[in-house]
């Protein structure tokens, strides 16, 4: 028997359910690096011959969760008959509630996405932009519905954190002198690009509140007003080489900041 056997999750839909379950069960072991293969869209015998097969072939571990009570009944059979460990998290519980509620089951693969669909847009809009926020993972700039760049302190974050709360996939590059951006800034569709900007004395007075916080000495660069003019400058030489729409957030909330981006996305690609 392998040690550390793969761990296949075969959905009808995504996978999510079953994923987060079976993430939540190994986080109760001390044993690292345990792989984990999902296999969503599982609609066919054959795509479930292969997965057995794979499984076979590796000594790894089958748990599924197809609500289609046919294709269900073929997995169980097949990994059965090559010795497979199959465990069924989705079977028991609708028998149990069928005959609890007294009704059948759809059967239909994927049917809470569907039900859910803008919650869950939500939810993943919060994680892209989260996961693409001050920068990172800029090679994935042109999967975002919106890209906020700026330098540091105009709003970026705290716009693009509101924006993902209503469904838009959002990051955001920051911009610093002399600082090249990432290339792939000038490669993605200008129109979803958005560049932040506020007044000096606005900026100033954000950078000092900012430097108090993480502790840096009067006078260094941060907050200098002779180094936040040259950012400034050149983050709008950034927006012209770029054609960037430019707004300019001094003495504006959030919410109307991210309305007037909206309108724009909107009027732009309807």
């Amino acid at each position: 028997m392998n040690d550390t056997p793969t761990i296949f999750i075969v959905s009808g839909s995504t996978g999510s359910s079953g994923t987060q379950l079976v993430r939540t069960a190994l986080a109760q072991f001390e044993k690292e690096d345990v792989p984990v293969n999902i296999v969503p869209q599982v609609r066919t015998t054959e795509q479930v011959d292969r997965v057995v097969a794979q499984a076979a072939g590796s000594d790894g571990i089958i748990l599924h969760t197809l609500v289609d009570q046919t294709l269900r009944n073929y997995l169980i059979a097949e990994a059965e008959a090559r010795r497979v460990t199959a465990v069924d998290l989705m079977g028991p519980l609708l028998d149990h509630l069928a005959a609890r509620l007294k009704q059948k089951p759809l059967g239909q693969p994927g049917r809470y996405r569907v039900l859910h669909e803008q919650d869950l847009r939500r939810i993943d809009a919060i994680r892209f932009s989260v996961e693409h926020d001050d920068g990172k993972r800029a090679y994935e700039l042109d999967k975002a519905d919106i890209v906020l760049t700026g330098v540091s302190r105009v709003g970026k974050t705290p716009v693009g954190i509101y924006l993902a709360t209503m469904g838009w996939k959002v990051a955001n590059v920051p911009l610093a002198y002399n600082v090249n951006p990432p290339d792939e800034l000038y490669e993605i569709d200008r129109q979803r690009v958005i560049g932040l900007t506020t007044q000096l004395d606005r900026l100033i007075a954000y950078r000092l509140h900012r430097s108090h916080d993480l502790g840096l000495k009067a006078g260094s660069s941060y907050s200098d007003p002779k180094a936040l003019t040259l950012e400034l400058e050149y983050a709008h030489e950034i927006f012209r080489k770029g054609r960037f729409t430019v707004i300019d957030t001094t003495d504006r909330s959030i919410e109307e900041t991210a309305d007037e981006i909206i309108m724009l996305l909107t009027r732009r690609f309807a």
